[in-house]
Order: C-alpha cells, then sequence, then structure tokens
C-alpha cells in the first residue's frame, strides 16, 4: 500500500556509494526534503511498493539490478515520476541508454550539490503541472493517453482506456501489438494522417494532441459514429457513389475480397476503382486513403504527429 508523506517533499536517493549517500542526503535535509535510501534497483521497487516519492535520483551501476533495469521497471507504475540518473558514465551511448530506460534527466558524478537541488526542482514542477493537467483530463472526461516515443502506453484517462480495451478485445491484440502500431504511425507521422483502428463494425482514429514533455506524447482517441453514409465521402471528396462506397469499407479495414463481397463485385473491380480513386483524394496507398475517408468523416483537420 503507498503511503504519503503530508506536506513533505520525498525523494528516494538510489546509489551504493556511502559517500555520495552522504552528500546528497546531507544536501536534501538542508532544505527540507525527506530523503529515503536504497542501495540497489532491487532496494529501490521494495521502497516504492510502499512509498511514492516526488523524484528519484538514482545510480545507473549498482549491484543486484543496475538504474537502467531498475527506471525500466519503475516506469511501469510510476510513469510521471522524474528519475534523474546519477552517473560517472558520460559517453553518449550511456546517457542514450539512461533515456531509453526512462529516465528524465542525467547528473554526471561527482555530484554539484546546487545542480542537484536545481534539476530536482525543475522536473518535480513539471510532473506536478502534468499530474493536474492528467487529473484535469479525468475530470473532464476526455479520451486522452500518453505514449512514449517507443510507442508505449504511459497512462490513459478512463474513458480513453475503455475504447483501448474495446478495440483489443475486438481485434485480440495484445499490448505489445498496439505499441507497433503506434510507434509506426509516430516514427512516419510527417505523413498527417491520424492512425486508424479498424474495429469489425466501426472505427477508432488516434490524434496527436500535443508533446506532454521530452519522448512523451499526448494523444487522442476517438470513436466515430458507424452509421456513414457513403454520399459524405462522395461530396466532401469529389469521388464517384461507387468510390465512396469502396472507400467506405476501406476505412473500416475490409480487405478487397470483404469489399467485394459486401458490395456484390469482383474483388478485381474494387481494386479498380481504388485505383481510379487515389489520385482522386491524394491517397497513395490503403491507409492514406483510410485516414483521409476518417477525416472526412469526422470533419477534424489532419493531425499531424510530430517530427522526432
Amino acid at each position: 500500500m503507498i503511503q504519503q508523506f503530508k506536506d513533505k517533499f520525498v525523494v528516494l536517493v538510489v546509489d551504493d556509494n556511502p559517500d555520495s549517500l552522504g552528500m546528497i542526503n546531507m544536501t536534501l535535509d538542508e532544505v527540507g526534503m525527506t530523503v529515503l535510501v536504497a542501495l540497489n534497483g532491487q532496494q529501490a521497487l521494495s521502497v516504492l511498493d510502499q512509498v511514492e516519492p516526488d523524484v528519484i535520483l538514482l545510480d545507473a551501476v549498482m549491484p543486484v539490478m543496475d538504474g537502467f533495469e531498475c527506471a525500466h521497471k519503475i516506469r511501469q507504475t510510476l510513469p510521471l515520476t522524474p528519475i534523474i540518473f546519477m552517473t560517472g558514465l558520460s559517453e553518449e551511448e550511456d546517457i542514450v541508454k539512461a533515456f531509453e530506460a526512462g529516465g528524465t534527466d542525467y547528473i554526471v558524478k561527482p555530484i554539484k550539490p546546487q545542480e542537484m537541488l536545481a534539476r530536482i526542482r525543475q522536473h518535480s514542477n513539471h510532473a506536478s503541472m502534468l499530474t493536474e493537467a492528467r487529473q484535469a483530463l479525468d475530470s473532464a472526461r476526455q479520451h486522452v493517453f500518453c505514449i512514449d516515443e517507443q510507442g508505449n502506453i504511459l497512462w490513459t484517462t478512463p474513458e480513453a482506456q475503455q475504447l483501448i480495451d474495446q478495440y483489443k478485445s475486438n481485434r485480440r491484440d495484445t499490448n505489445q501489438q498496439l505499441n507497433e502500431q503506434l510507434n509506426s504511425w509516430l516514427q512516419n507521422g510527417m505523413a498527417g494522417y491520424d492512425l486508424a483502428l479498424a474495429m469489425a463494425d466501426h472505427l477508432l482514429t488516434v490524434r496527436y494532441f500535443k508533446q506532454a514533455r521530452e519522448r512523451e506524447f499526448l494523444l487522442k482517441i476517438q470513436s466515430p459514429n458507424a452509421a456513414v453514409d457513403p454520399a459524405v465521402l462522395e461530396e466532401d471528396l469529389h469521388i464517384t457513389s461507387r468510390e465512396a462506397e469502396v472507400l467506405l469499407w476501406i476505412a473500416h479495414g475490409k480487405t478487397n475480397r470483404e469489399i467485394a463481397e459486401i458490395l456484390e463485385m469482383s474483388p478485381r473491380t474494387v481494386n479498380k476503382h481504388l485505383e481510379q480513386m487515389y489520385p482522386k483524394i491524394g491517397a497513395d496507398n490503403r491507409t492514406a486513403a483510410a485516414s483521409i475517408a476518417i477525416q472526412s468523416i469526422l470533419g477534424g483537420r489532419l493531425g499531424r504527429p510530430v517530427n522526432l
């Protein structure tokens, strides 16, 4: 059970070096912060089962469990808590590894006390604003969730989680499969299209909302009305009625063979309609066509993910 230190700013320090621990504890105590100590990553996880700190100072190289593995595990339960690595490793690959593990920032040893305090305050303030924003989204019942640059879902509002659960259940997808879709879309997002998640009877769309902080992105998930008249696409995209029917089913994730059966035509005819339609709507592939159709249905602008 998570315990709270009322009116106390709590820092968890994870380090196996007595000299570092002594200096850090004295510095933080002087400014009124409560210090909790763990000597390795495994001990840190045990502490976090009982206490949720405001900031975690994490040594990179330790016995039993190093800081990189520890950070990765922490991020599974504490997506917003700042993790500041403390390391004597200053090579670029080590710094990148720290960020990939879930680190928020890093300090190169030997630690300068005032620099450490400045970074703690900066990241704790940022984390507080994100927490307040998340609570506001929850209370406003927004379909918003947050991912990292690998497509891993860090947190969701209850409404967004409900839609995500519906999608995974409908498609029988795992978390990993959904993460891979989000990762691929984000990395190739300069095409400017929303991500289409097709279900059996309707569509979900994911739109880039804003960057939460470095390497973290807020997204909106939406569920448009499934009962869409193809005439909407015909009028908006200036295509024929038959092309609009084909495009609508493309947007629902149907294959050419499935569309042929629904519309009582041959798969070859479906493909011919697609070839004629693509240049009209400015699409060069099936995914782009589906996204354009969804935007027409939603009546909104294309959501452009950030350029990573």
